[in-house]
This record gives structure tokens, C-alpha cells and sequence, in this order.
């Protein structure tokens, strides 16, 4: 394959307004990158849908008669997933549904000249993903026999960590073929190819590969307190943690600073990497960053908040724990969340 019919996954996002300057001695990275990287340990806390614990197959991928003996494997599982959600079990205990319909995505892959979609091996054990909203109403009716669709969001708050990485996983790949049927290119339906992990265009041979848009997501703190900001629309009394799309061009920890300014006004510096979580909403990977901050009055400036302000470790513990009727906090499946209980974890809290 040409390097030049090979697209690379564009990160584009909402661009933001100009004009606060950003010193570039408040830019500083704080990973060592020339350190020998070691595998991830969650063996600790981290972001919801984190720990997707499926061998991704990427040499059985590549060749699709592997992957047809694959859909021939008696042990072979299904995961389904609408745009409205991930089918899960009706059992005692929240987990993802498994469907022996194998064969139906085999089937299904054959009336076109699309490959299946192969999310991996469980133990040796193959699993396909099917998109719900390509059945026809009756067939997917007696699919979802003993399951539900529940949104991602729902799942991430019931299923165990390893489920909920699976479903965001699933969620991600199914959300990036629903919108990206057609080559960028030229125009023409493309097709599922590398099991899923690519798509071809048969008319100018182009390779599209899925789209994951970075996002970064900081607290930001000075003198003991942590800049959180209000979207319009939230629920009453809801602040978050600043985010902001990584634009073209930019540094992660660049986008830090800029987001902070254009938001708020205030100047962060020192940004540092935390951790990061998929966030399948449609397709965005959520980089956590810690900043520190001289301080300075919050405003809200760019028509993206309608309030900034600084919350204290005191007000913030009070409203983990029921008892501030002005704050609440976002939800525990959410980065936010994770790196504001980081935060006042490192304090006591």
C-alpha cells in the first residue's frame, strides 16, 4: 500500500477565540519521553472505560482468512451496540450481552464486500462486534432477547471497569464506521477492511483509519483551591474541570495553557500529565492534565462557560460528600471527576 493512499486520523476540533497571550515559559512537558515505557498497571484507580482487557488481534486482522476461520470458531462471541447504546445482560450481575451470531456477522459481511468486525480475542476466544442499527426491526428484535440497550453512559456507572472499557471500545469503533461510510476523498462508499480497523475506498484506494479526536481536561489550582467552570445546560449547580479540543499543530500541554486563557482569563502553567480516558461521545480520547496557577480573577470569556471561579478544598470535599447545596460535582464515571478526587485525595480528603 502507497503512504500517500494512507489517511491519517485527523484531530480536529471547535476552534476556540483568540486573544489571550500565553507566555511560553508557562508551556513545560513533564514526560519524559527517553524513559523505557513500562505496561500500564491497573492494578489502581483510574478513568471509567480504561482497562479494555481484549487482545486486539492485529496480526489475525490482517488477513481475512484468519479471520473467516475465526467466525467458524465454535467458541466465537457477538457484542452489539445501537447509536442509542451497548446491549447488555438481564442477569443478577451488569455485564455486557454475548450472542452467539457469529455466523450472522460472517453472513452479513458476505452481501458485501465488507470484512466483519473483529474486536479481538478473550483468552484465545474470538469476538466479533454487530451494529444493531443495520438489522432489520423483526431480526433485531429476537437478537436482543434476554438484554437491553443501555446508554454508554448508564453502562460506564454499572458495569465492572474491564466491561466498561469493553463497551466503550465497542461504542468507539461502531460510532466511527456509522459516520464514516464514504471516502473523505472522493466521495465513494467505502468498505470495512483489517477486520474492522480500516476502511478502503474502492475508487481511489484510499485507507481511512478510525478517527479518535484528543481533548485536553485540567485542574487547575492556586493557593488551595481548583478553577472549575460551568456550561450552559448543565444541571443546576454543576462545575467541572476546563477541556478543551486539541487544535492542529498544538502540544497537549499547549492546549492546556491556551483553553485555561481562553476560558477564563487565567494564566496556567506547568501543566502535567495525569491520566487519560476514551470517551466514546463520539470519538474523543480525554488527556487529564494537572496545572498550577498564579492566581487572578476567573472570567467567563470565549461564550463557552457562562460562570468561572475558584473552589476551595473545603467546598469541594463538602460537596463530594452531599453537603454543598451551590456545587455539584460531575459524575463518577467522568475524567473530571477522577482527577478532582485525585486532587483532594493528595490532600486528606
Amino acid at each position: 500500500m502507497s503512504p500517500a493512499n494512507r489517511v491519517a486520523p485527523r484531530t480536529l476540533g471547535p476552534e476556540s477565540l483568540r486573544g489571550v497571550e500565553t507566555p511560553t515559559a508557562a508551556i513545560g512537558c513533564n514526560v519524559a519521553l527517553s524513559a523505557p515505557m513500562s505496561a500500564p498497571d491497573y492494578t489502581h484507580d483510574a478513568p471509567t472505560f480504561t482497562g479494555m482487557p481484549l487482545d486486539r488481534a492485529m496480526d489475525e486482522r490482517m488477513d481475512p482468512s484468519v479471520v473467516a476461520a475465526l467466525l467458524e470458531d465454535p467458541r466465537a462471541g457477538v457484542l452489539a451496540a445501537s447509536d442509542q447504546g451497548v446491549l447488555i445482560g438481564n442477569g443478577d450481575r451488569p455485564a455486557l450481552l454475548r450472542v452467539s451470531e457469529a455466523r450472522r456477522v460472517g453472513e452479513r459481511a458476505a452481501r458485501t464486500d465488507d470484512q466483519p468486525m473483529l474486536l479481538g480475542l478473550d483468552d484465545g476466544s474470538p469476538l466479533f462486534a454487530l451494529d444493531l442499527d443495520e438489522l432489520p426491526e423483526r431480526e433485531r428484535g429476537g437478537l436482543i432477547d434476554g438484554g437491553r440497550v443501555v446508554s454508554l453512559r448508564d453502562a460506564g456507572a454499572i458495569l465492572s471497569r474491564p466491561q466498561a472499557g469493553l463497551a466503550a471500545y465497542l461504542a468507539a469503533l461502531l460510532n466511527w464506521h456509522r459516520s464514516h461510510r464514504y471516502c473523505a476523498n472522493c466521495g465513494a462508499v467505502s468498505v470495512v477492511t483489517e477486520a474492522g480497523y480500516a476502511r478502503r475506498c474502492p475508487r481511489c484506494r484510499t485507507t481511512h483509519f478510525p478517527r479518535t479526536d484528543p481533548v485536553v481536561i485540567m485542574t487547575v489550582e492556586h493557593g488551595g483551591s481548583l478553577l472549575l467552570g460551568r456550561r450552559p445546560g448543565w444541571p443546576g449547580r454543576r462545575y467541572s474541570t476546563l477541556a478543551g479540543f486539541v487544535s492542529p499543530g498544538e502540544a497537549a500541554e499547549e492546549a492546556v495553557v491556551r483553553e485555561v486563557g481562553e476560558e477564563s482569563g487565567i494564566v496556567a502553567r506547568d501543566p502535567e500529565f495525569v491520566s487519560s480516558q476514551p470517551w466514546p461521545f463520539p470519538r474523543s480520547l480525554m488527556l487529564g492534565f494537572a496545572a498550577l496557577s498564579d492566581g487572578g480573577q476567573p472570567r467567563a470569556r470565549d461564550g463557552e462557560l457562562e460562570d468561572v471561579r475558584w473552589f476551595s478544598y473545603d467546598e469541594l470535599r463538602a460537596a463530594r460528600d452531599g453537603d454543598n447545596p451551590e456545587l455539584k460535582l460531575p459524575p463518577p464515571i467522568s475524567i473530571a471527576r477522577f482527577l478532582i478526587d485525585r486532587w483532594m485525595a493528595a490532600r486528606g480528603a
